[in-house]
């Protein structure tokens, strides 16, 4: 006989980085209800006078928060289906922050259910709305929200708690040097529909023995087993395997060619190259151009800043640097300081490119950072490959190293997937909590939704041809 199984996770698993939330969507599809759970005076309820901004007319911030969680909320329910309404106990209230950095928030699902009415898989966890979907009739503790939603109500208001432009609420996506609530908001709702795994990435241990619908479409790219096959041990390695863990679900893999642009890449030749010549996989930079099938190509050069080191370029060149670079590809070391600004120094001394090469072992991962000054491509190598490449430029003179470097792409592969062309999941070697595996890929190009940080080019839109989120959603059932 079958019986239905909850537990409730308050806040459990969710991404630090952000959190999730909504109001009343549009009647096409489903309706997602925000439960207030905040005190008068604060909040969805701060009755501090502001002006209308970006299509959001509201004028207290409580007002526009609220109005921001509907804007979010329209869009995901009119992507979605179910007739049982989504519940969101959400709130603004005070988190963990310094002049630093901050904590935007946390949200996910607040239950779990497994082997309920109309269940597709047995002796799985569902998070309560998909479940209630599924069951097509609410299956969550009465009374008890489906999501929980927290967001930081001292963001960018006082100075202890990263001052600055904090949210923007608008709803144009001209959000400029602040952070864009709506984008966070798709994000977090994402995570409470069910863009988690309930299983735990640092221990590998299921809860109450009970497999994730997460768990069937996990699938470690190095030996094709799936999580709900493997022991505690090897999901704890997959979770911290680099690129070894890739998203297996149907909808979303027959989804992946229409959305994803083929991979970056570094090729290395000409007359000195030895034995670093070939192909490198290259992790894209945030700021400057994108690289196309026109490749950037010139001399490799290195910024020499101490004897047999390879230098930073932290600080403007120096003029025997600053005439290497010029008209050819700047080699860098990654270092302390921005790689906006490794960039901005190497541009201004007239480089045509930038490699960055990785001080510590692993994959090659992207750059952060915008600035629109920045107009030439920039690429991140790993550890290995750096060495490498500094190798062959041992022999140079001021101007020519006799090693060609070219940033362009490459058509047979995507970015962001294994071999396969499955879309690759973000499994950093250490773990990062809240952000390993229930997240994309950091390599995806375009940036996606459900990357662990927001990117300044993301949309508003959660579908393909432009985003992968809804498509997974559906691969576990939505």
């Amino acid at each position: 006989m079958m019986f239905a199984k909850s537990f409730t996770t308050p806040l459990r698993r969710l991404a630090t980085l952000l959190l999730s939330c909504a109001a009343v969507a549009s009647a096409q599809a489903a309706t997602i209800t925000i439960v207030n759970q905040n005190a008068p005076g604060v909040g969805f309820n701060d009755p501090t006078p502001v002006t209308p901004v970006g299509g959001n007319p509201g004028t207290t911030l409580g007002q526009q928060r609220l109005l921001a969680f509907q804007h979010a909320a329209d869009i995901w329910g009119a992507t979605l289906t179910s007739k049982v309404p989504i519940r969101i106990g959400a709130s603004f209230v005070p988190l963990s922050c310094t002049e630093n950095s901050a904590v935007l928030g946390s949200a996910g699902a607040n239950e779990i259910w497994s082997d309920f009415t109309n269940a597709p898989r047995p002796g799985t966890w569902y998070p309560s709305a998909l479940a209630s979907k599924l069951a097509g009739t609410d299956v969550s503790t009465p009374g008890e929200p489906h999501i929980i939603a927290r967001f930081n109500s001292r963001l960018g208001l006082f100075p202890d708690c990263l001052p600055g432009p904090g949210f923007y609420l608008g709803f144009d996506r001209n959000a400029g040097a602040a952070i864009d609530l709506v984008t966070v908001l798709l994000h977090e709702m994402a995570h409470g529909l069910g863009f988690q795994t309930f299983t735990d990435d640092e221990t590998g241990a299921e809860i109450l023995g009970v497999p994730s619908i997460w768990d069937y479409y996990l699938v470690d790219n190095r030996t094709e087993r799936p999580w709900v096959d493997m022991t505690d041990a090897e999901r704890v390695a997959s979770a911290i395997s680099g690129n070894g863990l890739s998203w297996n679900g149907p909808i979303v893999t027959a989804a992946v060619p229409q959305v994803l642009d083929p991979r970056s890449r570094l090729t290395v030749g000409g007359s000195a190259a030895g034995g670093a010549a070939g192909n490198y996989d290259v992790g894209d930079a945030s700021f400057g151009p994108p690289l196309g099938a026109t490749p950037v190509t010139g001399q490799l050069m290195p910024v020499v800043e101490a004897a047999n080191a390879l230098g930073q370029a932290c600080t403007p060149l120096d003029a025997l640097n600053a005439l290497a670079v010029r008209g050819n590809i700047a080699l860098v070391s990654r270092g302390t300081c921005p790689f906006v600004d490794k960039a901005r120094n190497v541009q201004a001394a007239g480089a045509i490119g930038m490699v960055v090469a990785d001080n510590a072992p692993g994959d090659p991962t992207g750059m952060s950072g915008a600035d629109p000054s920045i107009t030439i491509p920039s690429v991140r190598v790993t550890q290995a490959a750096g060495a490498s490449l500094l190798g062959a430029l041992q022999s140079r003179s001021r101007t020519r190293s006799g090693v060609v470097a070219s940033l362009g792409i490459d058509p047979a592969r995507l970015a962001g997937t294994d071999t396969r062309r499955r879309i690759l999941m973000y499994t950093p070697t250490v773990n990062a909590p809240g952000s390993s595996v229930s997240h994309y890929t950091t390599e995806a190009k375009p940036n996606q939704l459900m990357e662990p940080s927001i990117n300044s080019d993301l949309t508003h839109e959660v579908t393909p041809p432009r985003d992968l989120t809804y498509p997974l959603l559906q691969d576990i059932g939505w």
